[in-house]
């Protein structure tokens, strides 16, 4: 059994159908959603709508939760949160009521069981959608911060820098970013994992999209934060 694992789409939606397209290719059985959906792209309500069309388990990102109630004083850098909480008023007049009731109500975390493996996947943390854990943390702070149920796969996005490590046995694996890369590779990045009599194969997928059109597109609209989202999408690091 194929699983795919994608999150931090960021509201690039031209990025989330070449994934889709590549999932599909594929023949990818199974899909879950990491949150981070709308927030911070030129197209929030269709990425949603997209995420929506997988009719699959979906939770919530730190993302999600900045377009409900607003980004608080200590969540991002001092010298960002004016223009974040701009980026954030854009995002959240793009999108209706039940748009933004539907990313309220997700739930935080997945636990299930998938021919055998059990699969422990979140945001950030288990305990936090603001935590960060960078690919270079020690295996203690990883069992620390990521491994407190037993699983046999642990999964998370955030960070937007994928990498797959083993501790003990257990993989423990960043699905990197499907609209806003931070690890200087300019491609959409998901995960994928195949299952068969308990076993299980990890990879990280990496998918060329059209990056101009969606430069194009920002460009057409008065977002205001314009400058930072084609260096990132260009070079692949904020």
């Amino acid at each position: 059994m194929k699983i795919a694992f994608i999150s931090d789409i960021h509201g690039n939606a031209t990025a989330l159908e070449a994934v889709i397209k590549d999932m599909k290719e594929k023949a990818v059985d199974q899909v879950f959603v990491l949150g981070d959906l709308c927030y911070r792209g030129p197209e929030p309500k269709r990425s949603l709508e997209l995420v929506r069309s997988l009719d699959c388990p979906v939770i919530k990102g730190n993302a999600d939760e900045w377009v409900v109630r607003g980004i608080e004083v200590g969540e991002v850098p001092g010298q960002a949160l004016d223009i974040m909480r701009k980026e954030r008023e854009w995002t959240y007049s793009q999108l209706d009521e039940a748009d933004r009731d539907y990313l309220k109500n997700l739930p935080t975390e997945v636990n299930t069981d998938v021919n055998g493996v059990q699969i422990y996947a979140f945001h950030a943390t288990p305990d936090s959608l603001f935590d960060v854990v960078q690919p270079y943390a020690s295996d203690d702070h990883l069992q620390e911060k990521l491994m407190t149920t037993e699983a046999d796969i642990y999964l998370y996005g955030h960070i937007h820098t994928p990498y797959i490590r083993f501790l003990n046995g257990k993989a423990v694996i960043n699905l990197g970013s499907v609209g806003l890369p931070f690890d200087g590779v300019s491609k959409a990045s998901y995960c994928l994992i195949d299952i068969q009599d308990g076993h299980f194969q990890t990879s990280l997928v990496r998918v060329d999209y059209d990056i101009q059109q969606v430069i194009d597109q920002l460009k057409r609209s008065d977002y205001p934060n314009i400058d930072f989202l084609v260096n990132v999408w260009q070079s692949g690091k904020p």
